[in-house]
């Protein structure tokens, strides 16, 4: 499931692989317990680990927007996902950097001259995934990025789904954004959490897509269980939307940090106007971080 172009980092804590297609991260093990905490990318059910988003989060209405009276269309979530392309440029013993870089073919899907690069680092339990976005154009660019890692649950077999919960690190009175059948924001919002900091999880909750967050309080969520002390802890502060996901059914939960999101039912699909999009200036250097750590 792996796939053979994998580069792994170690340390006393954690055992992490980065497949170098995508710059995917595809593997968090417990060195002390051999547990995995990330998904398997099963493919009968989701087949993905952690794919990177860029230059865009979400689906883009009809798939299309416009720049400067052109057209241009990308799939969901951007085309950094499963790229073969991405190289890995820079490893050391604590840390893995990843780079994709424009070329004659992204100039027609996005037609912005760029440079991103993924830094995977372990620190302790925690592994810190570094984000950088280099404008080498001439003009202002435009870009939204964000991240989609999967979590394994339940960790063991006398647990369910239903013994999980998100804990946020302070309580929340918030909504989600409803997402329409072709994935665009409706525009339309539902309650979900009234003053608390527990999120329960099962399956049901994900019957009509993500759960869509804009402007939590908090910048760190965790994965805990009723049945077991494993956490897997989520921080998120560069990043102002979080999605919450998994396939119905599926053994797993997407903690997504976004910038940026998908297109409104109603946008004029004009990528300046879209929401979340981040602009650049030339020359110009972007940074944003999460990190993931596991506690036992």
């Amino acid at each position: 499931m792996l796939g053979n172009l994998t580069h792994t980092l170690k340390n006393e804590w954690l055992s992490v692989s980065v497949r170098e297609i995508g710059a995917e991260l595809c593997r968090i093990k417990s060195v002390k317990s051999e547990k995995e905490y990330l998904w398997d990318g099963n493919p009968d059910i989701w087949a993905s680990h952690a794919p990177v988003l860029f230059p865009i989060v979400g689906e883009l209405k009809e798939g299309t927007y416009y720049y400067e009276g052109n057209r241009y269309q990308l799939p969901r979530h951007g085309f950094v996902r499963n790229n073969p392309k991405v190289q890995c440029t820079d490893q050391s013993e604590s840390s893995l950097t990843f780079s994709l870089e424009y070329d004659e073919d992204s100039l027609l899907v996005y037609p912005f001259r760029f440079r991103l690069s993924i830094t995977y680092a372990l620190d302790g339990p925690r592994i810190v995934v570094q984000h950088r976005v280099e404008n080498l154009d001439d003009k202002t660019m435009y870009f939204s990025l964000g991240a989609h890692p999967a979590f394994c649950i339940p960790h063991h077999e006398h647990e369910s789904y239903d013994d999980y919960y998100l804990e946020f690190a302070q309580k929340e009175t918030a909504a989600r954004w409803l997402l329409t059948g072709k994935g665009l924001l409706s525009g339309e919002t539902e309650p979900v959490l009234n003053d608390t900091a527990i999120l329960p999880l099962r399956h049901e909750l994900f019957s009509e897509d993500a759960l869509v967050f804009k402007k939590l309080v908090s910048s760190q969520v965790s994965l805990r269980s009723k049945k077991s002390p494993e956490v897997v802890r989520v921080r998120y502060e560069d990043f102002p939307y979080l999605g919450v996901w998994a396939k119905p059914h599926g053994d797993y939960v997407c903690i997504e940090p976004w910038l940026g999101v998908a297109d409104s039912a109603d946008t004029d699909q004009q990528l300046i106007n879209k929401e979340g999009i981040l602009e650049l200036d030339t020359g110009a250097i972007f940074n944003a971080a999460f990190t993931i750590e596991i506690s036992e």
